[in-house]
């Protein structure tokens, strides 16, 4: 019995799950230089509280999960809470990161029984790096992407924001690094979700316009979709590694959205962009059954709107901001 529907027909299989809103990096079209007001820890969800609620959403349909931040690596013990949702039967646990302490947890993460990884890394230029990141770690977090490899967390996928005038010039440079390194790379349209709310359509790059570039210098085919976020392609030539797309702004793909958010403090969120949330913290801390938790989020998920409505004048952004939701 499908129990996660909305009431436009869509059902939920997928979770992200934040499990931190800190971060060790501070990119310009996320947070300010100096950070944000953090969660209190007791506000933040205990591992244990997590896997409980984990536990309530398998039984109710979601078939893969996504450990997200913030920083996820920042949690400490993460592999621990890996260990703990490896036993849910998941057809599918992975974690988003942006890979600049990933080399030393890789192996302990993938024993834990992590599937595979997201590295977010939006420049191969140190200098423009540390300028989008203000944090000199470039050569980390490729470190990080040879110790996921290693380790056996793949297809790692490299997802890049690209943002017209800056970093637009990379586009053959990350194809390249797909192709050498075998490695998944995803352009990922910018989005209004960063902080002070300075974002403009001016500097998104549609993905129509990213796949030309990259179809004229190497060209491209299809692959299956799904339900997935990203748009795939593999090479013609038979070279290793894919590029994709992933157009939330310029071609929003709601209708066939299948996740769920959970935030570090303990609130379900049924769209990235929703101005509601549920809290479960509250009624998990006082001693609420399974089947009324579930009875909450499934009420929750019935109620999920259309879509987010990036580009219409009745969008605006909501509050939290993605560092505090979990990508």
């Amino acid at each position: 019995m499908t129990l996660l529907i909305d009431r436009y027909g869509r059902v939920a299989r997928d979770l992200r799950i934040s499990v931190t809103d800190r971060c060790d990096l501070r990119c310009t079209y996320c947070m300010p230089e100096d950070g944000l007001d953090w969660i209190a820890p007791d506000q933040q969800l205990s591992f244990e509280e997590i896997l409980k609620l984990s536990q309530v959403l398998v039984d109710l349909g979601i078939r893969s999960v996504r450990l997200t931040g913030g920083e996820p690596l920042m949690r400490p013990h993460l592999d621990q809470l890996v260990a703990g949702l490896s036993q849910l039967g998941l057809e599918d646990l992975s974690l988003t990161t942006n890979g600049t302490t990933l080399a030393r947890h890789a192996k302990s993460l993938a024993t834990a029984g992590l599937d595979r990884v997201n590295i977010s890394l939006d420049s191969l230029n140190a200098h423009r790096f540390a300028e989008m990141t203000r944090r000199d770690a470039l050569c980390k977090v490729l470190e990080g992407i040879t110790a996921a490899q290693e380790a056996g967390l793949t297809p790692v996928k490299v997802n890049c924001v690209m943002i017209a005038g800056t970093n637009e010039d990379e586009i053959l440079a990350f194809v390249q690094f797909a192709r050498r390194t075998d490695c998944d790379v995803r352009f990922i349209e910018n989005m209004p979700l960063g902080a002070g709310n300075t974002w403009n359509s001016q500097k998104v790059l549609s993905s129509a316009e990213i796949l030309r570039r990259i179809d004229a210098a190497y060209p491209l085919v299809g692959m299956s979709r799904g339900s997935e976020p990203a748009a795939s392609y593999s090479f013609v030539d038979g070279s290793p590694g894919r590029v994709g797309v992933i157009s939330s702004v310029t071609e929003p793909f709601c209708e066939q959205c299948d996740r769920l958010r959970l935030t570090s403090d303990g609130f379900l969120r049924t769209c990235l962009f929703a101005h509601t949330e549920t809290d479960l913290r509250t009624p998990l801390r006082a001693g609420a059954s399974p089947e009324e938790l579930a009875e909450l989020i499934c009420s929750a998920v019935a109620l999920k709107g259309p879509g987010h409505a990036i580009g219409q004048p009745e969008f605006e952004q909501p509050v939290r901001l993605m560092s505090r939701i979990g990508g």
